[in-house]
């Protein structure tokens, strides 16, 4: 064979390989309002940096007449290329070719290069649109499956890892995504579940249809299964691409640092008036974290979920920080069985990343009621404890108002490690509220008194003034700081930056045991 004929030999089996399932299932994914698995590619990387790997791959299989059907690529696209010039590993599954469905082959392709992300200390991003294990390939399919969940697993901490769902996501397959540190979902054409509404109603005769059951908005919304909402594929690309610049690639590698014209000492006006003088008035935490960030810029994560509890991403003098903040205006800010869930996985993913914490606390305490004893709210809150004492980055509390109880201590107290606690003038770390507490502490006295409302007023006003202010937590060196609200962003990067030098340890083990 001749070298022009070698050479067109390769082309055609390129060609054939970058046709995926053909022209008519092509029209018919852009038809669904999905682009190709290489469509993806070429959106979200840099332009021209990928380089694909295992192109010519083929399937063994035998049975059920696989011998004579061919699948171009293994129905997935995998390599390595950049984002903002950074080296990121992926695969992007094709579901033109057999549905996507993963074979023995398809999931070698994928653990390939998940070995390759981790040897290199590269984030890595599946995007799964997949009709499941190839169910002719039987039990090769289902180990396929495992060993990806055991690379999922063994990088955990150790590389991000993204999933993008872009299409079904069904029975094993979603373990992969829930192993992995972020899940994407786009509205309409996205759906994750264990078992579909076919088999549902087979089994329990609930009728429910796949969007409804489990899709982008029930995963974000429902069941926090999902971290970000995207209205299109473009929309997914876009947030992939601003969560990376937030993230260091590997966990050795130091936090991203980006430059910024936001001077440290900017002044805001509205912390001066944020927080109302009425104690039991709400208002809105998101103005306190906008206007502390380099730029009033803040990327927000699970916004639909947990809505009682703020976390994503914010710089503060260009440093990346992750934020946990009590949402004041959503059941008073208190804790309860999701947010804990939701900040508690949060919190690790930035402590095995080195990304230093800032929490913002406003909460009465945890949610009070039946439902919440009952789904485990001792175990859920208890992680929130774990996840800060466990972690050993630069932590930083900032509390603007009321700060009680036990959930004073799970939002990052001095107790559980927090290096700086920061208090404004409208602070209220106290044990309980003053209403409560009086009720309590001057029981008797009230109820002898010749005219008891009166005298509750009075005692509340005295339990106010001796233990609902930041002064009694700043005389025991619980606070560090008492502050003017305005001045907050100066003293929040001056603390930040003595601490980019933290170093602390740990008791030698070989994993704790949190609670699950």
């Amino acid at each position: 064979m001749s070298r022009e004929e070698k050479l067109a030999k390769l082309s055609q089996k390129r060609d054939k390989v970058l046709g995926g399932g053909g022209p008519k299932r092509i029209e018919k994914q852009h038809q669904a309002g999905k682009l190709t698995a290489r469509e993806r590619i070429d959106k979200l990387l840099d332009k021209g940096s990928f380089v694909e790997l295992d192109q010519f791959v083929v399937h063994r299989g035998v049975e059920f007449g696989m011998q004579d059907v061919e699948a171009p690529g293994e129905g997935v696209v995998t390599g390595y290329g950049t984002i903002d010039g950074r080296l990121v590993y992926l695969f992007s599954q094709d579901f033109t070719v057999l549905g996507g469905s993963l074979g023995e082959m398809h999931a070698a392709k994928i653990c390939k290069v998940m070995d390759l992300a981790l040897k290199m200390g590269a984030p890595f991003i599946g995007i799964n649109d997949s009709g499941g294990a190839r169910i002719q390939e039987g039990i090769d399919a289902l180990n396929g499956y495992g060993e990806i969940f055991k690379r999922n697993t063994l990088a955990s901490g150790v590389i991000p890892q993204i999933s993008v769902i872009m299409g079904p996501c069904a029975g094993g397959a979603v373990y992969s995504p829930a192993l992995t540190d972020f899940i994407f979902m786009t509205d309409k054409t996205s759906q994750m579940f264990i078992t579909g509404p076919q088999v549902i109603k087979a089994v329990t005769g609930e009728e429910v249809s796949s969007e409804d059951l489990g899709g982008a908005l029930t995963h974000n919304r429902v069941s926090g299964n999902a971290h970000f909402f995207a209205v299109d594929e473009e929309d997914c690309f876009h947030q992939i691409k601003r969560l990376l610049s937030y993230i260091p690639s590997n966990n050795l590698d130091p936090v991203p640092v980006v430059k910024t014209n936001d001077p440290a000492e900017r002044m805001d006006e509205i912390l001066k008036t944020v927080v109302p003088d009425d104690a039991n008035k709400a208002y809105d935490m998101m103005d306190v974290i906008t206007a502390l960030a380099d730029n009033r810029d803040f990327f927000e994560i699970q916004p639909h979920f947990a809505k009682n509890i703020i976390i994503g991403f914010m710089r503060l003098n260009g440093i990346s920080v992750g934020v946990i903040a009590n949402q004041p205006k959503v059941m008073a800010g208190c804790l309860d069985i999701n947010c804990s869930d939701k900040a508690s996985r949060f919190i690790r993913f930035c402590d095995a990343f080195g990304i230093p914490l800032l929490t913002i606390v406003d909460t009465p305490g945890y949610l009070p009621g039946v439902g919440q004893e009952h789904g485990g709210i001792i175990r859920h809150g208890a992680k929130l404890l774990y996840a800060y004492s466990e972690a050993t980055v630069p932590k930083i509390q900032l509390i603007t108002r009321k700060a009680y109880g036990g959930a004073y201590l799970a939002m990052c107290a001095k107790s559980l490690g927090a290096d700086t606690s920061i208090a404004w003038p409208s602070a209220e770390i106290a044990v309980m509220g003053a209403q409560g507490a009086a009720n309590i502490v001057f029981r008797k006295e009230i109820a002898n008194a010749e005219n008891p409302n009166e005298k509750r007023q009075e005692k509340i006003a005295e339990y106010e003034e001796k233990f609902s202010n930041p002064y009694c937590a700043a005389a025991r060196g619980f606070a560090d700081l008492v502050i003017e609200p305005e001045k907050t962003r100066y003293f929040l990067i001056k603390s930040l930056e003595s601490l980019l030098t933290k170093r602390e340890s740990r008791p030698g083990k070989k994993h704790g045991n949190i609670p699950v």
